[in-house]
């Protein structure tokens, strides 16, 4: 199974005082041999969260340098899904502005044969990391 983490899922796996590292990588290791995705989407907003916010404190250099390390020694295969949709292909659930994004990746994911992990719980289609 390949799965596309979504900005949230991928900076708790990045991030180990994050308080949800523990549940990602948990997560993983329960997986038979799965397949991680990135997007330019989530990358990005990787880098964004961890320069941005104080508690983190991270330049974007360290931020970029601290994903592709992630990338390379993730304990499983992490692959870059190439992002080709445009706005004609966000999902018909999304009614708010704050759903955009998570509409978006959804139906990337999907149309790469790979499912949505996420820690939130109101993603129709998406893989729910459980606590």
């Amino acid at each position: 199974m390949i799965y596309l983490l979504d900005v949230n899922a991928l900076v708790a796996l990045g991030f180990v005082n994050h308080e949800f590292h523990d549940r990602v990588v948990s997560w993983i290791r329960a997986q038979d041999s799965p397949t991680l995705a990135t997007c330019s989407i989530t990358e990005l907003g990787f880098v964004r969260v961890l320069a941005q916010v104080p508690a983190y404190g991270f330049t974007i250099a360290q931020a970029r340098a601290l994903l592709m390390l992630l990338k390379e020694a993730s304990g499983a295969r992490v692959t870059f899904m190439p992002d080709q949709h445009d706005v004609s292909h966000l999902p018909t659930w999304v009614r708010t502005a704050k759903h955009i994004t998570d509409g978006h990746l959804s139906k990337l994911a999907s149309a790469n044969g790979a499912v949505l992990a996420t820690l939130d719980e109101n993603i129709p289609g998406s893989h729910l990391i459980a606590k």
